[in-house]
């Protein structure tokens, strides 16, 4: 038996360390007499009677009757830091180790607890207990009771676990979720490990034995008790002093005493704030003025810019329209940017007020947030608080000397800033935007769109052709850099003159022809087609004549079938105009021999110069078609 058991047994038993007066003479004649207490505790002396068997039934009667494997209520009588010593009425006293009593760290001497009787008597003759056990066997019955009575349980935090903690109930592990430790959130877990802490439980999984418990719903009918108290008392206008509980990126909530309020963002500050951690800090106190409150719903606003006067209102008297002031850029969006020049006081720099350009581009091309920016003030309304800036007011108008620097007939070097399907939009410095339609990008080349023939953000050569000061635009021209060829082209490509060219796109309508210096051509689809009978396809290359030329409309209109045609029908006149000269000799030959010739071949004659008179009448309407 260890120490601390014979500590309580002496303790029991103070007067076994008493000297002995007198010691006790058994008389086996005596057995009928009882036993005289009260002399013995004198110091008399006295007699012991009866049998040995007599007084073990006596000494067995005084202890309890237990069986081993069986739960049973014992009394603590003593305790350390390792051992608890426990008596249940059995003939020595049990030992169970602290560690079993470490959910209940308050234990003392004198508690009532349930112990599991393993053995009566181990190798040392040591009763045998487990309080451990005794709870194990209980859990299931004490947990369910808890739950169906709303009972509040004690329960020790064993260790941290994802979601939450793991709780001793009973002797069951038991789950805390993260949401059911306290009312407010939670920001370091690990200072409740090892905590003994008051529980309910909110939910049993039979199927799985698991157990939910909750420290929350100990203290949220308290505090609902408490949000209705503070509610009531509520007005619109009221200032209270409470404490940051939570910080979100959309508000932050303030505890006021046992009900929450939330300070929404927009509500912190009268200036742009991007996130509440910029005004507020956990567990930071202030003061807030209520806004409004929900009876039924229980939601409080509060606000902390209101505290302090508008800054509209204590916005310089003198500031004026045509001013020059600085300013942070705070927000930028597609159509302008924001700029405060002062806490809580913004305008509005537009697009169109950055630059003198007239071509459509992003507020993002000029200014970012955070940039530092002299702006002048373009409009201002102190009772609607709204101002509008500008910065490019603070630069000359380039279009005030505009006859100056880019006269009608000077060239240009410019940047493509954007496409239609009629021109290109060049830029020559900033402000200054042009046009350059589709018909003056090229003397000879058809273009359909002008991404044909450049690309945006590329350098181009251009001269200007007329200037719209009033309307702020400039016609510009690129083919005007080059003489006309068309001039030459007149004598090149004169009407019935033949060319090489090369078939490069084909359509219903006919065929685009590409000739010499650069030069197309335009063909139907019936001058298309070839001496053998088919038709001419992309890629080939085949003479072509000019049938007609258009020197204002740049058109040239060519035809391969007439090369050959007009060929034949030049062989077919020659050759008729070669057979009419022979016969003239012919019917001359014959007139020269008429003479010489006797009358019995005149009506031979008479017929042939007939037929060839005939003959010759026939070539001069042949010679005519």
């Amino acid at each position: 038996m260890s120490e601390l058991n014979e500590n309580a047994q002496e303790q029991n038993a103070p007067e076994a360390n008493e000297e002995k007066k007198v010691v006790a003479q058994p008389t086996s004649n005596a057995a009928d007499a009882e036993f005289d207490w009260d002399s013995y505790e004198r110091g008399d002396a006295v007699s012991i009677t009866g049998t040995k068997e007599e007084l073990e039934q006596m000494y067995d009667k005084t202890l309890s009757t237990i069986s081993e494997k069986e739960v049973i209520e014992g009394e603590v009588i003593a305790l350390n830091k390792r051992e608890v010593v426990i008596n249940i009425g059995f003939k020595s006293d049990g030992i169970v180790s602290r560690n079993e009593f470490r959910y209940n760290p308050e234990l003392k001497v004198g508690d009532k607890v349930e112990v599991y009787v393993e053995s009566q008597e181990d190798k040392k003759g040591q009763l045998v207990l487990s309080h451990k056990k005794a709870r194990a066997l209980r859990s299931w019955d004490r947990v369910n009771e808890a739950l169906d009575n709303d009972e509040v349980i004690k329960g020790y935090i064993k260790c941290r676990t994802k979601g939450g903690m793991i709780v001793d109930v009973f002797g069951i592990e038991a789950f805390l979720p993260g949401s059911q430790i306290d009312v407010k959130p939670i920001r370091d877990y690990d200072m409740y490990v090892g905590k003994t802490m008051e529980f309910k439980v909110v939910k049993i999984n039979p199927e799985f034995k698991n157990v939910v418990v909750s420290h929350k719903a100990l203290i949220e009918a308290e505090l609902e008790q408490q949000k209705k108290e503070i509610i009531s008392k509520l007005e619109k206008g009221q200032v209270l002093e409470g404490t940051v509980k939570n910080i979100t990126s959309y508000g932050v909530f303030i505890d006021l005493g046992g009900v929450d309020g939330l300070i929404h963002i927009t509500d912190l500050s009268w200036g742009r704030v991007s996130h509440p951690e910029e005004i507020v800090q956990l567990d930071q106190k202030l003061n807030v003025v209520i806004l409004d409150f929900d009876d039924e719903k229980k939601r409080i606003a509060l606000g902390l810019k209101q505290l302090t006067a508008h800054p509209w209102d204590s916005l310089d008297a003198e500031l004026k329209v045509g001013d020059i002031v600085k300013g942070k850029v705070v927000v930028m969006a597609d159509y302008g940017a924001f700029v405060e020049i002062a806490p809580g006081v913004e305008g509005l720099i537009h697009v169109s007020e950055m630059s003198w350009s007239q071509h459509l581009r992003s507020a993002q091309d000029f200014l970012k947030v955070s940039d530092e920016v002299e702006a002048m003030i373009l409009t201002l309304d102190r009772e609607e608080r709204k101002m509008s800036l500008g910065i490019k007011q603070l630069k000359p108008d380039p279009w005030e000397k505009i006859e100056e620097k880019y006269a009608v007939g000077t060239k240009h070097k410019a940047i493509v800033r954007n496409f239609t399907n009629f021109g290109v939009f060049v830029e020559i410095e900033e402000g200054i935007d042009g046009l350059i339609h589709i018909s003056d990008l090229s003397w000879t080349k058809k273009i359909k769109h002008p991404a044909e023939f450049t690309s945006i953000s590329e350098d181009i050569e251009v001269v200007v052709l007329e200037i719209d000061k009033e309307n702020r635009r400039l016609s510009l021209g690129h083919k005007q850099l080059e003489e006309n060829p068309w001039d030459v082209f007149e004598s090149i490509f004169a009407v019935d003159s033949i060319h090489e060219g090369t078939i490069v796109e084909i359509f219903d309508k006919g065929a685009v022809i590409a000739l010499q210096y650069g030069v197309e051509g335009f063909a139907t689809p019936r001058h298309l087609v070839k001496e053998d009978g088919s038709q001419a396809k992309v890629d080939e290359k085949l003479e072509f004549k000019v049938i007609e030329f258009n020197k204002a409309a740049k058109r040239i209109i060519l035809s391969h079938s007439r090369v050959f045609e007009d060929e034949k029908r030049a062989e077919d006149t020659a050759a008729k105009k070669t057979a009419a000269k022979t016969t003239k000799k012919g019917v001359k030959k014959l007139k020269d021999s008429l003479e010489k010739t006797t009358l019995g071949d005149i009506s031979e004659l008479a017929a042939l110069k007939d037929q060839l008179e005939a003959d010759e009448k026939k070539t001069p309407e042949s010679d005519n078609e």
